[in-house]
């Protein structure tokens, strides 16, 4: 599977965990998940410093410029990209449109824990 992971560098989880702890708990996370599910992470933009996205509207614009086929949009939590939901709504369906799936490593880890109780 081909993926691109969306990390949110503002984004603070909670009251207990500073906006960097907040940043390192997402990578650790998707990291873990992507390894775990074999999916391979996609960088579109050669020019691009990091190998996950941070900004949803320069994701939206390489996906018009490259239309890749790509598995899945993996991010750690709805609760990342909200603000950008709210905000844009139809550019998030559009946005969504380029994936098979969009993942929420947060819920799959909860399923998956479930699953096995």
């Amino acid at each position: 599977m081909k993926g691109i992971y969306f990390i949110n560098e503002k984004w603070q989880m909670n009251d207990y965990t500073t906006i960097n702890e907040s940043t390192d708990i997402q990578k650790e996370s998707i990291l873990s998940y992507l390894e775990a599910n074999h999916i391979e992470s996609m960088k579109l933009n050669p020019y691009q410093m990091n190998d996950y996205y941070t900004i949803p509207h320069a994701l939206f614009y390489d996906l018009k410029q490259i239309k890749p086929q790509l598995d899945c949009l993996v991010l750690y939590s709805a609760k990342a990209i909200d603000t950008f939901i709210a905000s844009y709504p139809a550019r998030w369906l559009v946005l969504k449109s380029f994936f098979n799936e969009v993942i929420f490593v947060d819920e799959a880890q909860t399923e998956q824990w479930q699953d096995i109780s």
